[in-house]
């Protein structure tokens, strides 16, 4: 029954999302990131609405064409499965007995919506390595934010995870740790402006902080001495 031609509209949802997480690879990490969250103040949350809603489904939290790739492949995995297990169940497909079939339809696609704003992030930071530019100068100078617990220093073997908006407005989830010399620790949710890149990660110091003073100033003593 895994194969019965009543399976067909999952298999096309199911393609769809496979194509979409290509062009997510091809992009380095989806669309633009729809900036919900500032839009939803507290009144918001406690009357309800639609917005607070679009944010619990993952809108606004991670790149658009990275959320609707990861929703698509579930909804199609799920309906899929349901289909199958129920027709086993039921002796026939679900097409032939009568509400089963709309029931799958939608119980696939809320359990599809509520995983894909659990998992979306997650994917997008193993794919982010596909989307990087192998040279990675173009993230020097571009501001991030925190995704990680906070960010260790670089000296200290580990790294944490950073999202960061590059010149082209994409998203790209990176590995990233501080200068042996910063002193402020950045923890999940500040901003952070990458300044360099080694080996292993992205060099990132803390936004308005006195590390980005330092650095500020120590760059406009090099670019002083050269002129």
């Amino acid at each position: 029954m895994l194969y019965s031609l009543a399976n067909l509209p999952y298999w096309i949802i199911l393609g769809l999302g496979f194509i979409l997480f290509i062009l997510v690879m091809a992009t380095g990490g989806g669309d633009d990131e729809l900036d919900l969250e500032g839009d939803v103040d507290a009144a918001d949350l406690n009357a309800g609405g639609v917005l607070p809603l679009l944010l619990w489904l993952g809108l606004g939290r991670t790149p658009l064409l990275l959320l609707l790739a990861t929703d698509l492949s579930l909804w199609g995995l799920l309906g899929w499965l349901f289909n199958a297990t129920a027709g086993h169940l039921l002796g026939a497909m679900p097409h032939r007995v009568i509400g089963w079939s709309g029931l799958i339809f939608l119980s696939s696609l809320g359990v599809a919506l509520y995983l894909g704003a659990l998992f979306c992030r997650p994917i997008g930071q193993l794919l982010a390595p596909f989307g990087e530019d192998a040279g990675g100068d173009r993230l020097i100078g571009c501001f991030g934010t925190v995704a990680s617990q906070n960010l260790p220093k670089l000296t200290e073997g580990k790294v944490g995870q950073v999202d960061v908006t590059d010149p082209y407005n994409s998203l790209v989830t990176i590995s990233a740790a501080l200068p042996h010399w910063a002193t402020f620790t950045p923890h999940r949710g500040d901003q952070v402006l990458v300044i360099d890149q080694s080996d292993r990660a992205y060099l990132v110091i803390a936004k308005d902080s006195a590390d980005e003073d330092r650095w500020l100033r120590q760059n406009n003593s090099i670019q002083d001495t050269r002129s």
